[in-house]
């Protein structure tokens, strides 16, 4: 027998009151129900340190689910600085809402015991990426934006091959696409999914789309090329991880799929060889993925099931000739 209609709609009504108090939690948003990211700690864009280039004289702290963490490890990977900066990953703890350190480091069990000790205020909510000095015993910088940057200037190993992700002859286009991506792409995936209103989700997915068609346009008209020039630079380096997480979570847990990326080509393209460059696949955890999008965010998944997610290869392959017809 089905359930009274009156019941049906008190139900509704009490869920919907509930689903705002958790989202409330999960995220910040403005009057309209526009998710707001919050801002985090230790922001600011530090000197470059006197022992950046001693062995393991500093650790980058990264998760393998976040995004904001992959594009500070792919820099850590493109430019080979393994030599002076050893690669620590931290393990989400979804029941206690924090990272957590597999075996203790420097004392600290979780990385918001870390936080406290390099001086956070307490309310600081502990994120990845985080970069340590070991010289210092602190974190020097946490703000992933600026934290790639430093890291583009950092020494690298000897031997590597040099990399600049700032070319200069691409300057002014890297600054246009960064500052893009970070609002309506980077930022634009968790607007849609954590947005508290319709109108608010529309805005967010209408801008997130029409800056990958961009994107997209602007790949096509320079085949073989990069986002902002013939060079591989910090512009590709902050699409990528949004952009290959698209089909494991964003489309389906975040409502971000109006458009499948095979109907972007040149992005696909693009997104493929990327992905074949060196060093890469080993960041790319599509497993960690799913299970700590899905199974941490009780809000957008009560039911806390982790579907299957389309194998990461064939997101990476190249399209077959009559996709881009």
């Amino acid at each position: 027998m089905a359930p009274p209609p009156a019941l049906v709609r008190s139900a509704r009504c009490l869920w919907h009151w509930q689903w705002l108090q958790l989202m409330n939690g999960l995220g910040p948003a403005d009057a309209g129900g526009h998710y707001r990211r919050p801002a985090g700690a230790f922001a600011a864009l530090p000197p470059l340190p006197g022992d950046a280039d001693g062995p393991g004289s500093h650790v980058l702290i990264v998760g393998r689910s976040c995004p904001w963490a992959h594009r500070a490890w792919l820099v850590w990977c493109l430019r080979q600085l393994q030599s002076s900066i050893e690669l620590v990953v931290v393990e989400p703890d979804p029941q206690a809402g924090r990272w957590r350190f597999s075996v203790p480091f420097d004392g600290c069990d979780t990385l918001a015991a870390l936080y406290r000790r390099s001086g956070a205020a307490a309310a600081v909510r502990a994120t990845v990426p985080a970069l340590y000095s070991r010289s210092q015993n602190r974190i020097l910088v946490s703000e992933s934006a600026r934290l790639i940057e430093l890291l583009n200037r950092w020494p690298q190993s000897p031997g590597a091959a040099p990399l600049d992700l700032e070319p200069p002859g691409q300057a002014a286009a890297t600054a246009h696409w960064r500052e893009q991506l970070q609002h309506k792409v980077n930022d634009g995936v968790y607007r849609c999914g954590f947005a508290r209103s319709q109108s608010a989700y529309d805005q967010a997915e209408a801008e997130l789309f029409d800056t990958l068609q961009q994107a997209d346009t602007t790949l096509a008209t320079r085949p073989g090329s990069w986002l902002s020039g013939e060079t591989l630079s910090l512009a590709d380096v902050v699409l990528f991880p949004t952009l290959i997480r698209l089909e494991q979570v964003y489309g389906p847990l975040f409502g971000c799929s109006r458009v499948p990326l095979w109907q972007l080509p040149a992005l696909w393209q693009w997104r493929a060889r990327f992905h074949g460059l060196d060093g890469v696949q080993n960041t790319c955890w599509p497993e960690a993925w799913r299970r700590d999008y899905f199974g941490a965010l009780f809000p957008l998944n009560p039911g806390g099931l982790v579907p299957a997610g389309p194998p990461l290869a064939t997101l990476v392959q190249e399209l077959p000739a009559c996709a881009d017809e």
